[in-house]
């Protein structure tokens, strides 16, 4: 289907592309050609691996994707052919330097830059490697794909084209191109729906092709991850991330189907990095980059000097045709929120002073370790190394925090890992009225001791300002009453 505009998306969805796609890069890069590992062994961004990653690190399958995420949030056409000459030649200037680079692709890039260096260089190269070995149907050009989908949004047909081209710059077989046009346009249809499925890019394939993928979907669906153990190959690649994807939908049916999904694949073995890179992609389209644990993006990072906030601003961009919002997020310099009439709330947190509660304006002047922002912040009111950005908006809709219990709990356990490092910790929303006092007052109910009704109360005592909206009080009051069933249940409490 072709749209002639551009649909309605879900911002949180868009971002989360390319930050699932790092996660699941990152996550993996420490167990890279390593044996599958027991389905309750314990996964983590670790780092190390033979290349000696540094933990949150990701590797070349991110690295690869930045460069067509970033064509694509300046609104620039991935199919055009100097756009895809600069993709070319960021990718050669990369792979000069980079640890680990594919055999395939490090042969074909090289191979182009002694040619001009262009795309045109590229896919000569790709080409002659195919029809000099029969053999260029690696995982390489399926890891990096993801950004194509934010960038076409508004026209399948045009995402399929893109996908097409731009794997063919490094990887000629037709396994490739097929793989890479069936999963962004899954990653589209997430985006758009918040389902993934990894079967509406059917149609768009040659219709003697069809068939066959179709079966091979199948089968990823009664297999597990680590059944694919020829997971270079792109089409075993691609089996074991949807096995992932597949086993943790069915298993959770909601957000935390990301993480889990992620770890599925890590554990699948062997090539562990570009399977969950490339189930990251789909499943961050699928519930967002407010199911991707802070834990995760406080680390994650690499080339070329990125972090997870850049990630975020890359996909909303692309998505939005490289413009930002009407209030100039992601890329603005500030946030101030002059129609809230935002006020200095400095206070400290009643049940632990470690924790600072604040509004916007005391971002600016704050001297906490570490800063955790329940809304939007610009570019230059990063305060602290450490920065946790939560997507948490402050409506009353369903649409507008679809992982809202996730997220809450997310936020508190970051909270409470950061005072575990004895660092002081800023909380802060825009005016200190509703989330900043309502997460402030679920910390202390799950990391203090304290119910959550005298927590709630305390808090709102100490910030002037504070009026919790009910739908976050709601939250609170769900999900202590789920910690507090969960803990009476556990077998350590009987």
């Amino acid at each position: 289907m072709t749209y002639s505009h551009r649909p309605t998306i879900s911002t949180d969805r868009a971002a989360g592309v390319l930050l699932g796609l790092a996660a699941g890069d990152a996550l993996g890069a420490g167990y890279e050609f390593g044996d599958p590992l027991p389905d309750d062994a314990v996964v983590g961004m670790i780092g190390g691996g033979g290349f000696g990653w540094a933990p949150g690190e990701w590797t070349d399958d991110t690295s690869m994707a930045v460069p067509i995420a970033q064509a694509a949030a300046r609104g620039a056409d991935l199919r055009d052919e100097a756009v895809l000459d600069e993709i070319v030649a960021a990718w050669i200037t990369w792979a000069r330097t980079a640890a680990d680079v594919g055999v395939q692709t490090r042969a074909v890039l090289a191979e182009a830059e002694r040619n001009g260096g262009t795309a045109a260089a590229a896919r000569a190269a790709a080409q002659a490697l195919h029809e000099r070995t029969g053999r260029s149907a690696g995982n390489g050009s399926l890891m990096r794909t993801a950004p194509v989908a934010l960038a076409f949004l508004h026209d399948a047909d045009a995402a399929a084209e893109a996908a097409r081209a731009i794997s063919s710059l490094t990887h000629w077989d037709d396994d490739a191109g097929d793989a890479c046009v069936l999963w962004t346009l899954a990653i589209r249809h997430a985006i758009l729906s918040g389902t993934p499925d990894a079967r509406i890019g059917l149609p768009a394939l040659p219709a003697a092709r069809r068939e066959r993928w179709a079966a091979l979907l199948d089968d990823a669906e009664q297999r597990r991850p680590r059944d694919f153990a020829r997971n270079g190959w792109v089409v075993e690649a691609l089996q074991g991330a949807w096995s992932s994807i597949h086993g943790a939908v069915s298993a959770h049916r909601d957000a935390a189907a990301l993480r889990d999904g992620l770890e599925r694949a890590v554990r699948g073995g062997r090539d562990t990095d570009t399977v969950a890179a490339i189930a990251g992609g789909l499943l961050g389209a699928a519930f967002g980059a407010s199911a991707v644990p802070s834990a995760w993006r406080r680390v994650l990072h690499g080339h070329p000097g990125l972090r997870a906030h850049d990630l975020v601003a890359l996909g909303t961009l692309a998505a939005r045709g490289g413009e930002p919002d009407d209030t100039g997020w992601p890329t603005g310099p500030r946030m101030d929120y002059l129609d809230w009439y935002p006020e200095r709330s400095l206070t400290p947190h009643p049940h632990d002073p470690g924790v600072l509660l604040g509004s916007i304006v005391d971002l600016d002047e704050t001297s906490a370790d570490a800063v955790v922002s329940l809304c939007r912040i610009g570019t230059d009111q990063r305060r602290a190394t450490d920065h946790v950005e939560v997507w948490l908006i402050d409506r009353d809709e369903p649409e507008a925090n679809p992982n809202l219990d996730l997220v809450l709990r997310d936020t508190v356990d970051a909270i409470a890992a950061l005072r575990a490092d004895d660092k002081t910790v800023l909380l802060h929303c825009v005016a200190a009225q509703s989330r900043t006092p309502s997460v402030a007052a679920l910390y202390a109910a799950l990391h203090r001791g304290v119910p959550v009704e005298q927590a709630l109360a305390d808090v709102v005592a100490a910030l002037p300002a504070a009026d919790p909206k009910r739908f976050l009080r709601e939250a609170l009051t769900r999900i202590t009453d789920q910690a507090a069933r969960a803990t009476t249940e556990s077998p350590e409490a009987s």
